[in-house]
């Protein structure tokens, strides 16, 4: 009999199949608010909900594999035309940012809001810039305005070791 080991790398690609699987999943029935968009908003909050209408950078910026273990991480979502954009905490099955990369234009306001999801979380700039409180109730938001142009990276402290990273690319 072989004993198959099973890596991190490979515990998370698995891990996001099953969360994408899941999410997928609900994508065939109604959203069960009734809402078709006609209050005004244009659906761009920053989540990542299956929709299939976000649009991606042309050229992805280079994250130095910062990016290349976290959760929910395809590509980086291009909101460089939002005054705000909205950042769920505890996405997917809890573990992940969604999206977890995204561009924004410079004087663009970032808001992470908790879903609730995951246990406890925070939002910790990797240079220190930025640095939430870790909670756990959904609702709780926290907010940055990025000024400067760059590529800024982020994590959960207490979930970095199993993938809840994010970047926020400022052009």
């Amino acid at each position: 009999m072989t004993q198959r080991t099973l890596d991190r790398r490979s515990f998370v690609r698995t891990t996001a199949a099953l969360g994408v699987t899941t999410a997928l999943a609900g994508c065939g029935g109604s959203s069960g608010d009734g809402s078709d968009g006609s209050d005004g908003s244009d659906g761009s909050d920053g989540s990542d909900g299956g929709s299939g209408s976000q649009e991606f950078l042309s050229e992805e910026p280079d994250y130095g594999g910062f990016l290349e273990d976290a959760n929910n991480y395809e590509q980086t979502v291009d909101m460089t035309s939002s005054d705000s954009v909205t950042v769920e905490v505890g996405a997917g099955e809890g573990l992940a940012f969604g999206p977890a990369a995204v561009a924004v234009s410079s004087g663009t306001t970032v808001i992470w809001e908790w879903t609730g999801e995951g246990g406890s979380h925070n939002v910790s700039g990797s240079d220190g810039d930025f640095e939430s409180e870790t909670v756990g109730e959904e609702g709780h938001t926290f907010e940055y305005t990025f000024e400067e142009s760059g590529t800024y990276t982020y994590v959960c402290t207490p979930h970095e070791a199993v993938g809840m990273l994010g970047a926020i690319h400022v052009e």
